[in-house]
């Protein structure tokens, strides 16, 4: 394997609502034989594996509880919880009797201490069943191709689509960006408008400005300043952005941040007295915006390009059931567009648990295995379908869903259009990250 010297796209991710049903699999009743010399019969006993003690599937969760991106890495392993909480209470387990516990290690989003607590974990846990952070998989995603250990992204990146050993769900971040600026030149107003960027300076920046650019040259039209900001930037950083990009005359700014980045550039924007039509990837969004003194401004100037349908909705079957879970297991937290991916995931997860029994090995190995045999999870509708399998066929969501900011909304954002699809957004390469 060719060896990247630079990580691709940040995390988070973010993006929201999808909620995945469970796949049929292949019959076979032939042994198998995993690299330990452990064999087990299809429909019979399960051997034990690391994470297995022949009644607990152990599962490990990598993610920020400390930092800034706890504020996102808290609510997205509170609804991995919910829904493990209602496999384990409701449906018996994996297959009505294997329980499900978590192994929760705190990142830090720092990629040293990720990769230290991955390698505390791996020989413990059957899979990671959340990983948060493009520069954290990215930083551990070597090790994990060496150790044959499958890990779920907390992260849209385009490049997870195509590594056999993660289980990514939701549209990819480039995605977003390619549907949100068809859209605002097509439908939104933008056409003729100067279109530009604002972004965090890492792989998680450069993702969606490659979805930018792409939709850029399909629609032929001519990108403005793309202004960078470092991670962890604090109010003052954003000075010197926000003053390139007033004075290259935006119209809109595509933003690629984090919540906390979000508020200190759109803080830094009021000052200015720069007012372009806004509109964030999916991660750039935490609810407390639509209660901060920023609400106005947000309100007027600020959308969202993300996947799903709007909290509450319980007209759709899939967020009536999110919401009944959360009620049920998670009472105490606050309906967040990140508890909603944690829950999200943790059902492809499930489906993949659910896959690797019925072939009888929750093995390292084992669970990459189902993850190939894995078919198409269909989520009610709440996004888009993801069709697994080998990871050169996957074929993930092309729709995105573009929100307004929304006090009134528990999540602080309500739909402005749904299942929107630049007619090119099929065109976009996925490819591997060494490529």
């Amino acid at each position: 394997m060719k060896r990247h010297t630079w990580s691709r796209p940040l995390a988070l991710a973010l993006a929201l609502a999808l909620t995945a049903a469970a796949c049929g699999g292949d019959d076979d009743d032939s042994a198998e034989t995993d690299d330990s010399g452990t064999s087990a019969e299809t429909g019979g006993e399960l051997a034990t594996v690391p994470g297995f003690d022949g009644t607990t599937i152990k599962l490990g969760v990598i993610t920020p509880t400390s930092g800034p991106v706890a504020l996102i890495g808290e609510p997205l392993t509170a609804g991995n919880k919910a829904y493990f909480d209602y496999v384990n209470t409701e449906l018996g387990g994996i297959d009505g009797k294997y329980k499900i516990e978590l192994d929760i290690r705190d990142s830090g989003y720092d990629p040293t201490k990720a990769g230290q607590e991955y390698a505390s974990v791996k020989e413990n846990t059957v899979m990671i069943a959340q990983l948060l952070g493009t520069p954290i998989v990215n930083a551990i995603l070597e090790q994990l191709i060496d150790d044959e250990v499958v890990a779920a992204p907390a992260s849209l990146d385009s490049f997870w689509v195509r590594e056999p050993n993660l289980l990514p769900i939701g549209g990819p971040y480039q995605i977003q960006a390619i549907n949100a600026l068809n859209w605002y030149v097509t439908e939104g107003e933008g056409e003729g408008k100067k279109v530009c960027s604002l972004i965090q300076d890492d792989p998680y920046g450069e993702a969606g400005q490659a979805g930018l650019d792409f939709a850029a040259e399909e629609l032929e039209i001519q990108l403005g300043v793309t202004a960078r900001f470092p991670v962890g930037a604090t109010a003052d950083a954003f000075t010197a952005p926000i003053g390139q990009l007033q004075g290259d005359g935006c119209e809109m700014v595509f933003l690629v941040s984090t919540p906390s980045a979000t508020g200190a550039a759109l803080g830094e924007a009021v000052k200015a007295q720069f007012a372009p039509q806004w509109i964030g990837q999916s991660p750039s969004w935490i609810g407390a915006l639509g209660a901060s003194p920023l609400a106005p401004y947000l309100q007027a100037n600020f959308l969202v390009a993300s996947e799903g349908v709007e909290y509450g909705d319980t007209s759709v079957e899939g967020m009536a059931e999110l919401v009944r879970i959360k009620d049920t297991y998670a009472a105490s937290q606050q309906p967040d567009v990140y508890f909603n991916f944690g829950y999200l995931q943790a059902k492809a997860v499930t489906a993949l648990l659910e896959k690797a029994v019925e072939l009888s090995d929750l093995s390292h190995e084992g669970v990459l295995r189902a993850l190939e045999e894995l078919e198409t999870l269909t989520f009610d509708g709440l996004s888009g379908d993801y069709t697994y399998g080998p990871a050169d066929e996957r074929v993930p969501p092309t729709k995105s869903t573009i929100f307004k900011v929304d006090p009134a909304n528990p999540t602080g954002l309500s739909l402005l259009e749904r299942d929107i699809e630049a007619p090119f957004a099929k065109d976009f390469e996925f490819t591997r990250v060494d490529e």
